[in-house]
């Protein structure tokens, strides 16, 4: 969302006053939230050093905070990402892990750094990004800070509330939950591993997948709605958002829960994009669509007598999910039923914070486990 305007550079004061004012006015004396209600007393058009939000009832407060490169992001850096996107990105990702707790939305605090040389209309994109974000997603950017820095840096903080008792964590799981997830993983890990290597290893894919591919980094969406389903239905023993990729996801839930799973392969949902992708990087579908990939949807557990009732619940608001396994007693550990039956370790590439390209590390691992004796 570009400005028509010549090229302008403001003091921070400026743009606090004209550019970011141009988004938060109007807060003040919102009721945000389903169910219990919080009243935002004092938001970011107060210009106060923080939010005041006075809480009815039997409230608790979730609140999450997330970080984002900004200008190192690979596919920003390749243009595929504008000023608008990582905006956008940077409240999709801290909703992300409320939304995991079936917190309902009240707020996302931003932390925008940004170099001498971002003009206003950079700045006004970012800022724009954030906005549209907090609307799409029924919140408000309330405030948080801006200021200069060697290159763009972006973080937030987003706030949630439900009753009090009924927040979603890792750790309830129980031997026998149905273990489900919202939607295909493994999308913006596939995006990652074909961007920057397309035009040097002439790759290419059909348009429709290439914009599949980046959809998920340009709009991704937080599972707040699905969040709040399981949590006020009372649906869910365990929940967590698979942004670190569905492998890890699921043994991190197992840790957590002190309980095994057992996944089964011909249940895990592959997106054609990310089948396309596999084989250009040398993988099998499946091990990239469970390996490190910032995708935000949901893993969560559902005990076996209630997987009928969220499913309908679900179906009456217009969302799904697939079952991919069971919970089992903790000394079965987490395995992997493939479509031949064999049992073995859950495939792909957890995210450790490697240093090197994840997609070489999902290659080398299919390498590794088809590679005769």
């Amino acid at each position: 969302m570009p400005m028509t305007s010549a090229t302008s550079h403001s003091d921070e004061p400026t743009r606090v006053a004209k550019l970011v004012g141009a988004f938060l006015s109007g807060q003040s004396g919102a009721v945000l939230g389903d169910g219990p209600h919080a009243t935002l007393t004092a938001g970011a058009d107060s210009t106060d050093d923080c939010a005041i939000y006075d809480l009815d009832g039997p409230v608790t407060l979730v609140v999450g905070s997330d970080y984002v490169r900004g200008a190192k992001f690979a596919l920003y850096e390749q243009g595929l990402l504008t000023n608008f996107d990582i905006g956008y990105y940077v409240v999709a990702a801290n909703l992300s892990d409320i939304a995991a707790m079936g917190a309902a939305p009240i707020g996302v605090l931003t932390v925008v750094r940004y170099p001498h040389d971002l003009d206003d209309d950079g700045f006004l994109d970012i800022m724009a990004g954030i906005h549209r974000a907090c609307t799409d997603s029924g919140t408000l950017n309330v405030g948080g800070d801006i200021g200069n820095a060697e290159r763009i840096v972006l973080s937030g903080s987003a706030i949630g509330i439900c009753r009090t008792g009924t927040a979603l964590t890792r750790r309830g799981a129980r031997p026998g939950d149905h273990l489900c997830v919202t939607g295909p993983c493994g999308i913006l890990g596939a995006a990652v591993a074909y961007f920057p290597k397309r035009h040097a290893n002439g790759w290419t894919l059909p348009e429709h997948l290439e914009q599949d591919l980046l959809a998920g980094w340009r709009r991704p969406r937080a599972r707040v709605a699905e969040g709040r389903l399981l949590c006020t239905g009372g649906y869910a023993t365990a929940c967590q958002d698979t942004s670190d990729g569905l492998k890890a996801t699921i043994e991190q839930l197992a840790a957590a829960s002190g309980v095994g799973f057992d996944v089964a392969e011909d249940d895990i949902a592959i997106h054609p994009a990310v089948s396309a992708v596999a084989k250009l990087i040398g993988s099998d579908d499946i091990t990239l669509a469970m390996s490190a990939s910032a995708d935000f949807q949901l893993a969560f557990t559902v005990p076996a007598d209630r997987l009928d009732a969220c499913r309908d619940a679900f179906a009456r608001s217009g969302l799904t999910f697939d079952v991919i396994g069971r919970a089992t007693p903790p000394e079965t550990g987490v395995a992997f039923t493939g479509r031949d039956g064999t049992r073995h370790a859950l495939p792909g590439v957890a995210w450790k914070h490697q240093a090197s390209d994840v997609s070489g590390l999902v290659a080398g691992v299919t390498a590794a486990t088809t590679a005769t004796p």
